[in-house]
């Protein structure tokens, strides 16, 4: 796939790490505020393996508060444009902004990773002016309120279904299929139950035709099976990025680069053997 002109092979799984200048995010939350703390931090992650680095100016924990699109701005521009610089990798922008999505690729980055899969309003379309891959996500409700009672009848259909819409309005809009990405978007608007069943039946999504990103690094699914706080989560998360490979998962969304890196090889030279 060509991420703004640099290119990622996708027959084999590859690992994006996560950098969120934020102060509030549910694991990393006021580690990268500083644009020479968050270049160390990514310049880490792409010697540990990482091929993309997701830049995140806004915490879409639940009960998270929203920020203002110049806040977001001012958080990620200056993180980006020294990433893109200095790094050889691909950066992403994680935004649902259609403001934030254009001054990103201005400013270098390479992918649009939009949680609310460009259901924002202008989204669509800044999208579709940036000529870079989106990756499409599935969230039931808002950050805010969406764990409050998420329900399902078929979790993994239902998020089939979603996704397969918005990839429909994606390529109405302009945006072709070879630059659409696809996330089920575990632990967004759903409870435990549903992303253990959407694990389980996680291969159904390459139906999509589309790379899968999984993220499920330290996430509330990991500490409610294994009852362990955030920063005990590294084992759970390592063993679903396994899994997620396993399954047919093309870029695995983390925290801890090296661990996810070494099991998601093992995983692949398995399956390939």
């Amino acid at each position: 796939m060509d991420f703004a002109g640099k290119l990622l092979d996708l027959n084999q799984p590859q690992v994006m790490g996560i950098l969120n200048v934020t102060p509030d995010s549910f694991s990393d939350g006021g580690v990268f505020l500083s644009a020479q703390a968050a270049f160390a931090g990514a310049r880490r992650m792409v010697e540990e393996g990482a091929a993309i680095i997701d830049v995140g100016g806004e915490s879409t924990r639940p009960g998270a508060a929203p920020v203002s699109v110049q806040e977001e701005l001012d958080r990620v521009i200056p993180v980006i444009e020294i990433l893109s610089r200095e790094l050889p990798i691909i950066v992403s922008i994680d935004t649902s902004k259609p403001e934030v999505m254009r001054a990103a690729v201005a400013a270098g980055a390479g992918l649009i990773n939009d949680v609310r899969a460009l259901s924002e309003e202008g989204a669509l379309q800044a999208a579709a002016q940036a000529r870079v891959p989106v990756c499409l996500m599935h969230m039931q409700g808002e950050p805010r309120i969406m764990q409050h009672s998420p329900h399902y009848n078929d979790v993994a259909a239902e998020v089939g279904s979603f996704l397969l819409e918005r990839i429909h309005a994606c390529v109405a809009a302009g945006i072709p299929r070879a630059r659409l990405l696809i996330d089920p978007g575990f632990g967004f608007g759903k409870a435990l139950g549903h992303n253990l069943r959407l694990f389980k039946y996680l291969d159904s999504f390459c139906g999509l035709a589309l790379p899968l990103v999984v993220g499920v690094s330290r996430k509330s699914m990991i500490g409610a099976v294994l009852e362990k706080p955030v920063d005990q989560r590294l084992y759970g998360s390592v063993a679903l990025a396994a899994l997620a490979v396993w399954q047919g998962a093309s870029i695995i969304r983390t925290h801890d680069v090296q661990a996810t890196a070494d099991a998601i090889k093992m995983a692949w030279a398995v399956k390939q053997a």
